[in-house]
Parts: C-alpha cells; sequence; structure tokens
C-alpha cells in the first residue's frame, strides 16, 4: 500500500505538468461581470467572470493543461478585443492576469509571468 501511494505522489509531482493561472477580480466596479474568454493554444479552455470587489482585489486560480513542447500562446478575449501572449513551461509557470479599465473606456489585459508561485496578502 505504501508503494501505491508513493508511486502516486511521485506520479502527481512530475507527471501533472500544468500552468497556474490567477485572475486578479478588479476593484473598479465598472468591471464587475466583465466576461474573459481563456484560450491555450488557440483552443477555448475556460470562461471567467469577474467580479468586483471593494477594497483589496481577490484572485481566482485556473490550473492550464501543458504539452511537451514547453511553449504555448495564450490568449484572452474580451468582449471584442483579444490579447495574445507567449508562454514558455517551465521558466514562466505561475502568471497573473489582471484586467484595466483605461480611461478613453477600452479594456487592456496584462500579465506577469514567473517561474515561482506568487504570494497575496
Amino acid at each position: 500500500m505504501k508503494k501505491v501511494l508513493l508511486l502516486l505522489i511521485v506520479f502527481c509531482l512530475f507527471g501533472c505538468k500544468k500552468f497556474v493561472v490567477s485572475f486578479e477580480q478588479p476593484t473598479d466596479m465598472k468591471l464587475n461581470n466583465l466576461k474573459l474568454e481563456v484560450l491555450l493554444d488557440k483552443e477555448k479552455v475556460q470562461d471567467i467572470n469577474l467580479k468586483a470587489a471593494k477594497g483589496l482585489p481577490t484572485y481566482e486560480t485556473a490550473d492550464l493543461p501543458v504539452s511537451d513542447e514547453g511553449k504555448h500562446q495564450l490568449q484572452i478575449k474580451v468582449r471584442d478585443t483579444v490579447f495574445n501572449y507567449e508562454i514558455k513551461y517551465p521558466e514562466e509557470r505561475y502568471i497573473m492576469v489582471t484586467a484595466h479599465l483605461k480611461t478613453n473606456g477600452k479594456i487592456h489585459v496584462g500579465i506577469l509571468k514567473q517561474a515561482y508561485k506568487y504570494r497575496f496578502h
């Protein structure tokens, strides 16, 4: 039984390659209920609905699958705009996505990429 449990732990550590993507929930109430469509390598992976928070922003985390190539294209669709980002696994394993409302009324989506986990305080 111990061998099976140990094998399962090793498999999960080395066999489950994933991007960890954190979506920042905005503090701007104008972005409340905004839908983000997430595509990985031009295939739809998930829809995220932003929920505006008062005070500090909150985060919703999603795990996205990784192929053996190590290089992927992350696309975020917002209304009629598509934002494209190149992601390299494992160098850019942890990603934070943030939506901002510009003064001209357009939405901009930015990302931060790094190899280690983000710490939210």
